[in-house]
């Protein structure tokens, strides 16, 4: 009657049930340190870059360090592309309504694009959270009916007849909870961290946009 034992003598569904959720559970918990690292760097980028960008340096200064490629990401990646908007429209319009809108829309879509990278792979925690309680009762189910039919097949009904029907029906119960808890929590905690890094990320847009509203409208380029 030992764990393994149950296991290894578990009918084919219930242990393709157990070896199910198995799985789940070991990519959810590699979604939860993966999501976790990206997290944290991209918090702690922000705040990096958040102090560089109050520091008073000058904004064409700054946009030339940042990166052209990937590697840049949060609050920066919206400033280069409002910023490489502002660029792009200053010389061919002269109205700045237009300019500001190209740079509110052109930092919205870096948004978008934020909001899809902090939240990759939440979906699968997600998924692995609601559906891991079913799975599991699924194999408690099948091993009561299991159990109920050893019981058909006998005369004089006994617990060792169906201890293992039931034991293995447990297991997978158990199984399940075990899957669905850590997704249900670290689902929670990195879509609350991620929120509230959007959340910082919005208004970082909402004050650079500011600024750039104050410049075109008179007040000294490129100053803060």
């Amino acid at each position: 009657m030992s764990i393994p034992h149950l296991i290894m003598s578990a009918s084919t569904v219930v242990q393709l049930v157990m070896l199910l959720l198995v799985i789940g559970s070991l990519l959810s918990w590699v979604v939860i340190f993966q999501r976790s690292f990206a997290l944290s760097r991209a918090k702690s980028a922000y705040q990096k870059f958040e102090e560089t960008f109050w520091s008073g340096v000058d904004l064409n200064d700054l946009y030339r360090d940042i990166p052209a490629d990937d590697a840049r990401q949060g609050a920066e990646h919206m400033f280069q592309a409002g910023f490489r908007e502002f660029h792009r429209l200053m010389p061919r319009s002269s109205q700045p309504d237009q300019v500001l809108e190209g740079v509110q829309r052109s930092m919205r879509v870096a948004w978008s694009r934020e909001e899809e990278r902090l939240t990759k792979h939440l979906v699968f925690l997600a998924t692995v959270a609601s559906a891991s309680p079913y799975i599991g009762l699924f194999g408690t189910v099948w091993g009561i009916m299991g159990s109920f039919q050893s019981l058909s097949m006998t005369d004089q009904a006994t617990l060792a007849t169906v201890a293992p029907w039931i034991a293995e029906a447990l297991i997978a119960t158990a199984m399940g909870l075990f899957a669905a808890i850590p997704a249900v929590i670290f689902y929670n905690r990195l879509s609350n961290t991620s929120s509230r890094l959007l959340g910082k990320y919005e208004d970082f847009a909402e004050e650079f946009y500011a600024i750039l509203h104050r410049n075109l409208h008179g007040r000294e380029p490129n100053t803060q």
